[in-house]
């Protein structure tokens, strides 16, 4: 059985994408920096601060441990912060940086040695660094990071392991509708969706795809 690793494991994403592998007989294993729910139903690492190098390779050697085979890495974990630059200073700099771009940076590290051959990485980038809007600084620029990862690991593991990213705009979770009330979520896409394009790109189907980054925003109800 296919073995997946999936941070950020415990958030709305990360929720959908292990549902989708495991649906589709896969063993999973969670990591995320929050407590790990009494009803997870994978094996689950909780607590983890992904920043740090340490505590990131530990959690992969744990999740590798309980799996018996990492075929999979799908790093979800990450945030949003709303910074507009004239009223905020370097701290939300660092934390978009920490959060969204060393934490993937980190578990990369980790599994470009312990991934099996022809096993895949899926970072989840952002369909909205391409051009960033007013307050979106931080963020886009550390997505476009995540972007740039993604695309000199692939060619640096080129022939033993893929390395792809999906690009979402804005999903359909209870913390989105709770953020911007006044916005249609009609045009917004379901998690599941984008666990689904998460899924195919970790599968043998997508062996010929490597380096890809990969948007994912058309609205999607399911």
């Amino acid at each position: 059985m296919a073995g997946v690793i999936v941070t950020g494991g415990f958030g709305a994403l990360g929720a959908a994408t292990a549902a989708t592998f495991r649906d589709r007989g896969w063993s999973v294993a969670l990591v995320d920096a929050a407590k790990a729910p009494e009803n997870v139903a994978a094996p689950a690492f909780g607590g983890v601060n992904l920043v740090d190098p340490d505590q990131a390779a530990a959690a992969f050697r744990a999740a590798a441990e309980a799996l018996g085979s990492v075929d999979a890495l799908v790093n979800v974990a990450g945030s949003f912060r709303f910074a507009l630059q004239a009223e905020s200073g370097p701290d939300a700099w660092r934390a978009m940086f920490e959060i969204n771009l060393l934490t993937c940076a980190n578990m990369c590290h980790v599994a470009a040695r312990g991934l099996a051959d022809g096993g895949a990485i899926v970072n989840i980038g952002a369909a909205g660094a391409e051009r960033a809007g007013a307050g979106f600084g931080p963020y886009a620029a550390s997505k476009a990071g995540v972007a740039r990862l993604t695309e000199s690991l692939a060619a640096e593991l080129a022939g033993r392991v893929r390395v792809n990213a999906v690009l979402p705009l804005t999903l359909d979770t209870p913390q989105n509708r709770r953020d911007m009330p006044k916005v249609d979520p009609a045009g917004w896409t379901a998690p599941s969706a984008v666990a689904d394009v998460i899924h195919f790109l970790a599968t043998d189907a997508a062996r010929a795809i490597n380096g890809a980054l990969v948007p994912v925003t058309a609205a999607s109800r399911r």
